[in-house]
């Protein structure tokens, strides 16, 4: 599993003053509160910032960072990705998981047979979507519904899915 998790990337400066806008990749927004500490990665480099500062522009966050007060500072930080730690984030409910975790799990119907690997996860309000690439490339898209996905077990990297008629 991963140490980190990106939460957003920086996209462009606003202003004079320093701050940056984000596009962020979680629905979690309390991560960008005032007060909170965040990671700024680019190149392979990180540098922790606290959150002066927070506000919401469309489906943008406008950050304040403490310590980049001119344009200058603040446009070094563009393309940087904003990421926390594991150890930072909240525990999830029961039968709720990263989606970073899902990515590379290998998909078994049933009866073990081997089906695919999950490559991408799209929400899509009602219930997440798993892209499952099987071994010949064909994509399978399953709902992530109590239906479908019958067991999760993350220490081996495995799915176990009920298969149901209309899914291939």
């Amino acid at each position: 599993m991963q140490d980190f998790f990106e939460i957003g990337q920086v996209v462009n400066t606003v202003g004079l003053k320093g701050e940056i806008k984000i596009n962020p990749f979680t629905d979690n927004l309390e991560q960008f509160d005032k007060g909170k500490k965040i990671i700024l990665e680019k190149n392979k480099n990180q540098t922790e910032f606290e959150i002066e500062q927070v506000r919401f522009h469309k489906l943008q966050v406008i950050l304040k960072l403490k310590g980049i007060d001119i344009i200058e500072e603040a446009e070094k930080l563009r393309n940087s990705y904003v990421i926390v730690k594991r150890k930072d984030k909240e525990e999830l409910p029961d039968d709720t998981y990263y989606i970073v975790d899902l990515i590379g799990l290998n998909v078994y119907l049933e009866d073990n047979t081997l089906l695919g690997e999950i490559t991408d996860v799209f929400p899509t309000g009602s219930n997440d979507v798993y892209v499952v690439k099987t071994e010949e490339g064909k994509q399978i898209l399953l709902p992530a519904i109590k239906d479908v996905v019958k067991e999760v077990n993350l220490s081996e990297n495995k799915m176990i899915i009920n298969l149901i008629e209309g899914l291939i």
